[in-house]
C-alpha cells in the first residue's frame, strides 16, 4: 500500500500535507514533536507549548493539467480545535503560533514531491498572517522570504524566539 501512494514522484493531495510534513519532521525533530492526527488542531508541538501549523501547495498535479497550479494555502482561522483528539475547545482563531507554508513549484518532468530539496518553506507567525481564508503565493512572498530545507530549523527556531508569550487566537 505504501508503494501505491507514496512510490511515485507526485503524490495525491490527500496524501500530500503528510509527505511535506514528514520533509518538515526531518528538518525539526528532536526540538518539535510531529503531533498531527485526523483532527489535531496544529501538526507540531514544542515542550514551551509553542505550536506550529504546516499547509502545503504544489504547482504539479499527480493527476495531467494543462496548465500549473495556481498556489494558495488554507490559513483560515477556525472556530476552536480538537485537544488529544476527543475534547473541543471552543476558541476562535488560528490554534497555531507559527505557519510553515510549504511550496513545490516545479512543473516539469523532474518534480518530485518526496525530495525535500524541490520545497521552499516560508515561516510566519500566526499574528503576521492576515485575516483571510486563503492566502495566495505571491502574498506570501511579500510578507517573507522561502527558505530551503537546510535552512528551515534555523529560522524556524529565531522566529520562535521572538514569540515570547505563546497566546494565539
Amino acid at each position: 500500500m505504501s508503494q501505491a501512494a507514496f512510490g511515485k514522484p507526485l503524490i495525491t493531495n490527500i496524501l500530500r500535507g503528510h509527505v511535506a510534513e514528514a520533509i518538515i519532521a526531518l528538518a525539526l525533530e528532536p526540538e518539535w514533536a510531529w503531533c498531527s492526527a485526523d483532527y489535531a488542531g496544529w501538526d507540531f508541538e514544542r515542550s514551551d507549548d509553542l505550536r506550529l501549523e504546516v499547509k502545503q501547495s504544489a504547482v504539479r498535479q499527480s493527476w495531467e493539467t494543462d496548465k500549473p497550479s495556481k498556489p494558495s494555502f488554507d490559513v483560515a482561522a477556525r472556530t476552536g480545535y480538537w485537544e488529544g483528539g476527543t475534547k473541543w475547545i471552543e476558541k476562535p482563531g488560528r490554534a497555531a503560533h507559527l505557519y510553515i507554508l510549504a511550496h513545490h513549484g516545479i512543473y516539469d518532468d523532474s518534480a518530485d514531491h518526496r525530495d525535500p530539496s524541490q520545497w521552499e518553506f516560508f515561516v510566519i507567525p500566526s499574528g503576521n498572517l492576515p485575516d483571510i481564508k486563503r492566502i495566495s503565493l505571491k502574498t506570501v512572498q511579500g510578507l517573507t522570504s522561502a527558505v530551503t530545507i537546510a535552512e528551515l530549523a534555523k529560522v524556524v527556531g529565531e522566529i520562535a524566539e521572538g514569540i515570547t508569550h505563546p497566546t494565539v487566537g
